[in-house]
């Protein structure tokens, strides 16, 4: 899936650039061809106002069609892009039917429209984006306030409440001129805390684009208070929201590739599970169980209550996400080894040397390099015995878990098992690196056994290991 998000922004920055250079081109292709001529005048005439307008509506129309042949944004998210892409479209008429109105003949009826039209709809859209952020909320306070401030901007119909333009085409502020302003305030206030709190619990980069987005739009109205009564062929604000809009498009998609990696690692939790518990274990177990009902039937049920005990412990470790108690690993261990030493009696040794606890681990770290110990150590000696030993050390700045084990040891360039990968051993070091920050180190020398040792650094969050 990566792959193809790598190709689908490659092809977008691939067409953006040449929609823009073709933009860039045109003013010299349509000099050059001569059945162009009409258009080519009407560009030479309004220049500065297509050079502002074309690129924009040309980004929105792009937008749009990525948008509609887009097929990884859930359908209520892909509704509401295409509704604010729409409105801005619609903001971008009415900013350049508002400055041709302005500087051409006066039109009191259009340009009244029109600016009724464009300040009713700005907080419209600052409420679109909020449904972006929070798709699940409804906003009733905030359209609310929109409609009241669609209600007072209507008024410049009939009363100089909130505007009017007077005699010589001139745009005037009534008492209630600034209520847009406020509304939009208001909005752009709630937009900061609502992102800021959704920032806050997760700490990921990507969530800091609504914030950025935000204080965009925000300095965007205060450059267009600045220019006052001057004529703009598009606004600050326009710009800043179409730029908005391909932002939180992208935005949408980190949030798509965050969700299908957590998807992905959940998967990888129930594989870890199900990879822990081997058949050949299950089988053994299970056979040496049966043997018992033969020889000693008393142990049968203390036997099947620590088999059903590390069968918990696997199947439990599917919902954790993040580290666990250490005290909750090493009872799981316990339980594996409960059972090995059921089946090999005193062949199998086991020494535990536990100095400190009060740490977490991610979910079956530990078990499987004891496993490792036991299978590829103890049970690879000529006499099949052997001892493991598991070690806790508290460090300055980290702690460490230690498993050893007397066997034969291995060649370290190995990187097989029986023919197969060390597929438990690199879900470890995965495991440990990335929810931790770990690190996991295997020693081993030929005739002298294995050790893994297991480095957690010390934070403060617990949780977070």
């Amino acid at each position: 899936m990566r792959t193809k998000e790598k190709v689908f922004f490659s092809r977008l920055m691939k067409l953006s650039a040449v929609c823009f250079a073709a933009l860039a081109a045109s003013p010299v292709t349509f000099a050059r061809a001569e059945s162009a001529s009409p258009v080519h005048a009407f560009i030479e005439s309004h220049y500065p106002e297509t050079l502002g307008i074309i690129p924009v509506l040309v980004l929105l129309m792009l937008l749009a069609f990525i948008v509609q042949i887009d097929h990884y944004i859930r359908n209520n998210l892909k509704k509401t892009m295409r509704v604010i892409i729409a409105v801005v479209f619609s903001l971008v008429v009415q900013n350049y039917v508002d400055y041709r109105v302005t500087i051409d003949e006066p039109q009191w009826l259009l340009r009244t429209l029109a600016s009724i039209y464009g300040y009713s709809v700005r907080p419209v859209i600052l409420l679109l984006f909020l449904q972006i952020i929070a798709p699940r909320k409804r906003f009733h306070w905030g359209w609310a306030l929109a409609g009241v401030n669609t209600a007072i901007q209507v008024t410049a119909l009939f009363a100089p409440i909130s505007f009017w333009i007077d005699a010589k085409n001139h745009f005037q502020r009534g008492p209630l001129g600034k209520v847009c302003l406020y509304v939009s305030a208001i909005l752009l206030l709630y937009w900061f805390v609502m992102t800021i709190r959704m920032i806050e619990p997760h700490k990921r980069k990507e969530t800091w684009v609504p914030v950025i987005v935000a204080a965009l739009i925000a300095g965007s109205v205060v450059m267009d208070y600045n220019v006052g009564n001057i004529p703009q062929p598009i606004s600050y604000l326009t710009i800043a929201v179409t730029i908005s809009c391909m932002a939180y498009y992208i935005w949408l998609h980190l949030q798509f590739v965050r969700e299908h990696e957590e998807a992905l690692k959940a998967g990888q939790r129930v594989q870890l599970t199900i990879s822990q518990i081997k058949p050949h274990f299950l089988y053994n177990t299970l056979n040496s169980i049966s043997a018992l009902c033969d020889e000693d039937p008393r142990q049968v049920k203390p036997a099947i209550e620590k088999f059903a005990h590390y069968l918990r412990g696997n199947m439990a470790s599917i919902d954790q996400k993040g580290p666990i108690p250490f005290t909750q690993e090493l009872d799981h261990t316990r339980s594996y080894l409960d059972i090995e030493q059921m089946r090999f009696e005193d062949a199998l040794q086991v020494c535990y040397d536990i100095q400190c606890t009060d740490f977490n681990i991610p979910a079956l770290t530990l078990e499987p390099l004891v496993e490792n110990a036991v299978r590829h150590g103890v049970r690879k000696n000529k006499d099949g015995r052997g001892t493991v030993t598991i070690f806790t050390r508290d460090k300055d700045d980290c702690v460490q878990v230690i498993v050893k084990d007397d066997g034969p040891g291995f060649d370290p360039e190995q990187i097989s098992e029986d023919g197969k990968p060390h597929v438990g051993i690199a879900n470890v070091r995965e495991r440990v690196t990335n929810l931790c920050g770990g690190t996991l180190e295997i020693q081993t020398e030929p005739g002298k056994g294995t050790m893994a040792i297991l480095t957690l650094p010390k934070k403060q969050e617990a949780p977070k290991c």
